[in-house]
């Protein structure tokens, strides 16, 4: 029914080494989030780990507009992140699935 099981098998091992090796790949993408005016940039991988916090010295007096402009930097990164992970280990996934019947959803 479903072919040779030990290929197959073979094939899931391969996807999911893949998978791996593309985890450790995205933790050496990088990806900038910045606020409006730029004065808070957040550095994340592509794995969504924060690398790098820049703040701009004038923020540093108004907590307010600091805590805000943070907040944008980092969604604005982890959204980044997140378009790029996923794509990534939905390509390296497809890449290793074997050819099973029924189950072409994705190709």
């Amino acid at each position: 029914m479903f072919g040779d099981l030990q290929g197959m098998m073979a094939k899931l091992k391969e996807a999911q080494a893949k998978i791996e090796e593309t985890k450790k790949r995205l933790d050496t993408v990088y990806v900038d989030g910045e606020s409006r005016n730029g004065s808070v940039v957040v550095t994340l991988t592509a794995n969504r780990e924060v690398k790098n916090i820049a703040i701009e010295d004038a923020l540093l007096e108004d907590k307010e507009a600091l805590e805000d402009y943070l907040i944008l930097a980092l969604n604005k990164a982890l959204k980044k992140a997140n378009a790029i992970n996923e794509a990534e280990m939905a390509a390296a996934a497809k890449d290793g699935m074997p050819d099973l019947p029924g189950l072409d959803m994705f190709k």
